[in-house]
């Protein structure tokens, strides 16, 4: 019966990765395909990597998104920690309820109509462009790291904040040496997913974005309606080959301080051992 068990365990999970990921290597193999029919093989051949280096539209619409999803995801995280800092640390105000229906509303609302608000909020019909979509992409990504951030700041122990203030600390200085090292890594995810939202977007920005302010999926949106070419597939390989290479270095940073926690825990379980073996000796 076990054994039946794991063998349709084991045919689930190859499908499960298979339907994920085959499509995720034909892409990458037609991207050395030496013909121009995507579909058609025609040898193996690295030019439409030179193609895509030569597109000063890919170039241009990737240095842009870099540029806005850098700074938005920044910016986000600087207003989703504070209102995130507000949720989680004080008491029930007047307009609490409002504050957090308004930074969670983003993750709910279909993001047509979100682009659709915005663009009539900041649609100034002679300045849309990097700036307008830099307002945008701060107000929906804000509220994913204010939930990370209230989430981090509820598990944290009061108590720290308490007996720092009790030594006399300032409630600045407390956040600044106390908290915010606490709270770096909620503070590293948010803006990792920030910047991941703010550079995948593509509904949102289609509203606010102006003529020459193109992003990234915005230009792939485009060629794709006329058909997929190689280049656009020597692109999805770079992007996947990012994407892997940061995930690996994510793996081994993380595998890293759980080593170092670990390590750290044990030498204090030893230290109280010794101590309690002192006091019974004593």
């Amino acid at each position: 019966m076990n054994q039946g068990r794991n063998v349709f365990r084991a045919i689930v999970l190859t499908l499960g990765f298979a339907f994920l990921y085959i499509p995720i290597v034909s892409l990458i193999v037609y991207s050395f395909n030496k013909s121009r029919l995507v579909t058609v093989w025609g040898g193996f051949s690295t030019k439409w990597y030179g193609e895509l280096l030569r597109n000063e539209q890919i170039l241009n619409a990737a240095w842009l998104s870099l540029k806005v999803a850098a700074i938005a995801a920044t910016l986000a995280v600087v207003l989703g920690t504070l209102a995130g800092l507000v949720l989680a640390r004080f008491g029930p105000f007047k307009g609490r309820t409002l504050l957090s229906g308004l930074t969670t509303a983003p993750l709910v609302m279909p993001e047509v109509i979100t682009g659709l608000s915005l663009e009539q909020l900041i649609g100034w019909p002679q300045g849309r462009g990097m700036t307008t979509i830099i307002i945008s992409h701060i107000t929906f990504t804000m509220a994913f790291v204010t939930i990370i951030v209230q989430s981090r700041l509820a598990q944290m122990d009061d108590s720290l904040e308490e007996a720092a203030m009790d030594l006399g600390a300032r409630p600045h200085k407390v956040f600044f040496l106390i908290t915010l090292p606490i709270i770096a890594p909620a503070l590293m995810s948010g803006w990792l997913l920030a910047f991941t939202l703010s550079l995948d977007d593509l509904v949102i920005t289609s509203f606010v974005a102006g003529p020459g302010s193109s992003t990234l999926p915005m230009v792939i949106f485009s060629k794709v309606r006329l058909g997929v070419s190689p280049d656009i597939n020597a692109l999805a390989t770079i992007l996947v080959l990012i994407v892997a290479v940061g995930a690996l270095i994510a793996g081994v940073f993380t595998a890293r301080q759980q080593k170092i926690r670990d390590r750290d825990a044990q030498m204090a379980l030893a230290a109280n051992q010794q101590m309690i073996e002192s006091l019974k000796k004593g």
